[in-house]
């Protein structure tokens, strides 16, 4: 799957794709797991998931929220209609909920493996099969969409990264497999690519550690409220309360939780063999090529940074 080199941009009437692989050159921007895709991480190998419960109750509560306000200013004024909006709610809100209740009863997907030493990826299919694809040949791409409407211009946008089968014999429907954040696209997916890139070009230490699973007090929802009073931060106290209240992040940190910990992992003793420490003179290298590259890049950035 060939597309435009890392750094090049293709602009239409509503939409914007931005390049960022290959090669695998930084973005500029920081790494951030904005979508907690990070499952797992340690001086071998990362485990990326797309598996993300909370975006959708992220989705869901804002809409849940407003039927609810509405129904509640309108049932004394406008009775017909606030019973209206009782039955509209109801379909709208419940039909995605019942499918986000039903997708917690089904198993989470296994997540891809970085593997950084052997400058691989592990990428596993619905049959149980797994592909090797060298980094190399991984494809990034942030893609926005706009749209106008009688609310004004919205933009939605999301992060593609693409692997091709390795097997030249593939069929057709074989041949390639994507992995899509619903991040943004822009900047966001900029930062979310470069929690994979930097991983494998810099190291584990360049990429935040994984938020899954049981936290301390103080970093969860709730808990990083509370701390923010106590500091007299009322500001921030506030920021956290919205996105609790108008976004449900407390109860899509609960749902991702329940789901994700522990998260999935690869269990193939093929892939458990592969995703073993080497010795540090087996290590991969970057090919010649993409040394060029990085250098060129790190040079272009500090002119930048110094103008």
């Amino acid at each position: 799957m060939s597309q435009p080199e890392a750094g090049t941009s293709r602009t239409g009437l509503f939409s914007r794709d931005d390049y960022l692989a290959p090669p695998h050159i930084s973005t500029g921007q920081p790494p951030k797991d904005v979508l907690n895709t990070i499952w797992r991480k340690n001086e071998v190998f990362l485990d990326i998931g797309d598996y993300s419960i909370g975006s959708a109750v992220m989705v869901l509560w804002p809409c849940l929220m407003l039927c609810l306000l509405l129904i509640y200013s309108t049932r004394n004024s406008l009775p017909e209609f606030s019973n209206f909006l009782l039955v509209g709610g109801a379909i709208i809100v419940g039909i995605p909920t019942l499918i986000v209740l039903y997708g917690l009863t089904q198993s989470v997907p296994l997540p891809v493996r970085f593997n950084r030493q052997r400058r691989e990826v592990c990428v596993p299919q619905k049959d149980g099969s797994y592909w090797i694809v060298p980094w190399e040949q991984v494809t990034a791409a942030a893609t926005a969409m706009s749209s106008i409407g009688q609310h004004g211009k919205t933009t939605q946008g999301m992060l593609v990264v693409g692997f091709t089968n390795p097997d030249p014999n593939a069929r057709d429907a074989d041949r390639h497999f994507t992995l899509g954040f619903s991040c943004g696209g822009g900047t966001t997916a900029m930062c979310l690519w470069e929690c994979m890139r930097s991983y494998m070009e810099i190291g584990p230490e360049a990429v935040p550690d994984t938020r899954l699973g049981k936290r301390p007090y103080e970093e969860s929802q709730i808990g990083s409220i509370v701390i923010s009073l106590r500091k007299g931060d009322i500001k921030d106290a506030l920021h956290g309360l919205f996105f609790v209240i108008f976004l449900g992040t407390y109860f899509a940190e609960k749902l991702q939780n329940l789901k994700l910990a522990p998260p999935p992992s690869l269990t193939d003793p093929t892939i458990v063999e592969w995703s073993h420490p080497l010795p540090s003179e087996q290590c991969a290298k970057r090919s010649p090529e993409l040394e060029r590259a990085i250098a060129e890049r790190e040079a272009e950035l500090s002119r930048l940074q110094a103008n």
